[in-house]
């Protein structure tokens, strides 16, 4: 069988500028000020994420990774799925598991990454493609956060959404992240969702706020990305980096503290942003579950859990989802 690589990119030449100056202008313009995660991962966010994730004291990708490797064939047998989508797929190091359990069983045929990234996700597609002689890679550029395009590949399919993403939503968008997907599914295939379990407060927040450092860093790297893109005037020293456990909406809330009073100027979209001393920037929720929870959020949506496995410390979840069978 020969093997080939298909990009679609559905984003407008303008997409990035036009959606970072209306998430900008509205988010420092709200009371209280956020900033979504997205804008994180410029080449150096990115670079420092990677980092992150090798961190002592951050546990969830590793966890996530013990429990893919020790479940993959459970999950190949389970869905038999002959392509597998993956959504915010990145450099795809840990769908690998996937593919080989598929592919070891037999059905798949075809992989389909979603990305926001072009060169990530082309990086990335030729990279399996070299891995997995035969497999056809259908990669598509699109801002899931705006579309869902689910591509029409050969059933059953299963969507991987890993990385405990799903808890970067907050309540809102998450319902209507997950009824979008439930909506694109048909009745044979699958959702795959890693989460992040409720634990200890001291575990959460060391994950979010490493001795290091480089969190700090990693979080400071989305003013830099303001002043390149935007032309604006933070000061990184101004702000300390701050990551608070929120024991009612279960959440770590990483924030961005300003050390005094001052004023911003950002000449791209004509606009001064004044911060108090003390005032906090939020950049990123990060959604603790415990099953429950997670459960009647999937139900809410029209998805029913068939299957959850967790690591042996009991840290963090990858579940197993269907759309729910309807009556007519």
């Amino acid at each position: 069988m020969t093997s080939s690589v298909t990009v679609h990119d559905t984003l407008p030449e303008d997409h990035f500028a036009e959606r970072l100056h209306a998430d900008v202008r509205a988010g420092l313009t709200a009371t209280p000020k956020s900033l979504p995660p997205k804008w994180f991962y410029d080449a150096r966010g990115s670079e420092l994420f990677t980092r992150i994730t090798r961190l002592p004291e951050y546990y969830l990708t590793r966890a996530e990774r013990q429990i893919l490797r020790a479940h993959a064939p459970d999950i190949a047998t389970h869905t038999r799925a002959r392509t597998l989508v993956e959504l915010g797929s990145g450099s795809s190091e840990k769908t690998r598991v996937l593919l080989d359990a598929l592919t070891a069983g037999g059905t798949l045929r075809a992989y389909a990454p979603i990305d926001v990234s072009r060169t990530a996700l082309t990086e990335a597609a030729e990279s399996i493609l070299a891995a997995y002689p035969g497999l056809e890679v259908d990669a598509t550029v699109a801002d899931f956060d705006q579309e869902l395009p689910i591509p029409d590949g050969p059933g059953p399919r299963l969507v991987a959404f890993l990385g405990s993403t799903i808890g970067n939503f907050d309540t809102a968008e998450r319902a209507t992240f997950l009824s979008r997907l439930s909506a694109a599914l048909t009745p044979n295939d699958a959702i795959l969702i890693g989460a992040d379990l409720v634990k200890s407060p001291t575990t959460l927040t060391r994950a979010y706020d490493d001795a290091q450092g480089v969190t700090a860093e990693f979080n400071k790297n989305l003013l830099r990305v303001l002043n390149r893109e935007l032309d604006a005037d933070f000061d990184a020293s101004a702000f300390d980096h701050v990551a608070r456990w929120d024991e009612r909406a279960e959440r770590i809330e990483m924030s961005l503290k300003a050390r005094h009073g001052h004023t911003v100027k950002i000449p791209a979209l004509d606009l001064e942003v004044g911060f108090s001393q003390g005032e906090l920037l939020r950049t990123e929720l990060s959604t603790k579950f415990r099953r429950p929870r997670l459960a009647a959020d999937l139900g809410r949506s029209a998805l029913t859990p068939t299957h959850w496995w967790t690591d042996p410390q009991n840290r963090f979840t990858v579940l197993l989802a269907r759309p729910t069978e309807r009556t007519r």
